[in-house]
């Protein structure tokens, strides 16, 4: 099933464009100095306005009457009567970019204006070229080949990304004895496409500090390629409409999902 060709290579020339305003930053010192604070309450370093700002530029150039929901910006209307949105982390696992640690990518959702729905999730790891992506209905894809969860349904079998700081740590412990690997990965629009190649089998934050950004475009290509995304409590996890709002996430294969959340509650 083919996806969306003019929705991909949008985000393939937006891609192009952070990138290349990146690259020369990537390990450097000045790469993680601080300009200002943004939309999302977090200070903004160097290499991620330089990715904001390459891709606000690409999208003015395509004249294409957008929306743009960034961590860094907060909202950018471009043109007018904009029929879609974009939903953006410029730079996804910015510290590790900075360090010049191979774990960071870029993060594009893209949704009706008012983010009722999203339609298209891409994520491209700048460190290795591998693009994920997937449209609703039409499956997740890795380098234009479809991709599923792993089928483990064994915890001790699982490996597991996980962040929780120290307020956190009971239940950091938990999960920590329940599966046989724990992973700290710094990215988490790539660690739930690892998800969803089944690389790991499971990707969980109880800070509650993930936001719209962060996750919308990993959420629909880990639903797409089968897996199960909720909320500590197994709801569905409801992504408000700004960069503020933060949520917590239980991401898995979908077959151990609700082991996952009963450890993870206590």
């Amino acid at each position: 099933m083919k996806v969306d060709r003019e929705l991909l290579e949008l985000c393939e020339r937006v891609s192009a464009a952070s990138y290349k305003a990146i690259k020369d930053l990537v390990g450097t010192p000045e790469a993680y100095t601080t300009l200002y604070i943004g939309a999302d309450g977090t200070p903004t370093k160097l290499i991620d306005d330089a990715s904001e700002s390459a891709i606000i530029l690409e999208l003015e150039k395509a004249g294409r009457p957008t929306r743009i929901i960034s961590e860094e910006c907060g909202e950018k209307i471009i043109g007018c009567d904009p029929k879609i949105a974009l939903i953006m982390d410029p730079l996804d696992g910015t510290h590790n970019a900075a360090m010049g640690i191979p774990f960071y990518s870029i993060s594009i959702a893209i949704a009706n204006p008012c983010l009722s729905g999203i339609n298209f999730g891409y994520v491209k790891d700048f460190a290795t070229g591998d693009v994920y992506y997937a449209e609703l209905g039409k499956g997740a894809y890795l380098n234009g080949h479809r991709i599923y969860p792993s089928d483990r349904s064994d915890l001790m079998d699982f490996c597991v990304s996980v962040y929780g700081y120290h307020p956190h740590v009971t239940k950091t412990t938990n999960l920590c004895q329940a599966v046989r690997r724990i992973r700290i990965l710094g990215c988490v629009s790539l660690e739930l496409c690892y998800v969803a190649c089944g690389k790991l089998d499971a990707f969980v934050d109880v800070r509650g500090s993930l936001r719209l950004t962060d996750v919308a475009a990993g959420k629909l290509i880990l639903e797409e390629a089968g897996g199960i995304v909720s909320d500590e409590k197994g709801h569905k996890l409801l992504l408000q409409d700004n960069v503020v709002n933060r949520v917590y996430m239980v991401a898995t294969n979908g077959i151990s999902h609700q082991q996952i959340l009963d450890i993870t509650g206590r």
